[in-house]
């Protein structure tokens, strides 16, 4: 009798994460996605250098949460002053989410406001150099390009 139990309560558990998967949220492009960087990014650092972040703010479609706040995410650099005659700026994408323990592959549009902040003198003179640092815990906004299905 438990064996038979056992075999109905794993068929209904394969039913119920079929029926979620098939009814599963989409989050459209444009979206925004806030995330905290979890280490710090530098302007010197080489294009495709990864960096991990986690989700700020909870993503909600639908009155349905579908990436809730702390959800980990992976980025890249895109561009960077990598050398003393780039006239590049440091920009960031996200490349995917980790989602129910598999990663999926994600497009956004570059960050928002990720800027070099410049430093001024005592005189209040503005100043900037050549590279600079995006610390830990620094919050970044992304706007999805494509469609995420979850």
């Amino acid at each position: 009798m438990k064996r038979h139990t056992l075999i109905w309560i794993g068929i209904a558990s394969l039913a119920f994460l079929a029926v979620d998967t098939a009814f599963g949220v989409t989050i459209p492009a444009g979206t925004p996605l806030v995330v905290r960087t979890l280490h710090g990014i530098s302007s010197i650092d080489a294009p495709g250098t990864r960096f991990p972040a986690e989700l700020e703010k909870e993503v909600v479609v639908n009155g349905k949460v579908g990436l809730p706040v702390g959800t980990k995410v992976s980025g890249r650099i895109a561009t960077s002053k990598r050398t003393h005659t780039s006239s590049q700026r440091l920009s960031v994408d996200i490349t995917d989410v980790q989602v129910g323990g598999r990663s999926l592959p994600i497009k956004t549009a570059g960050a928002i406001g990720l800027e070099q902040s410049t430093h001024k003198t005592r005189r209040g003179v503005s100043i900037s150099t050549y590279s600079y640092q995006v610390p830990s815990g620094r919050r970044i906004e992304f706007r999805l390009a494509q469609p995420l299905n979850l």
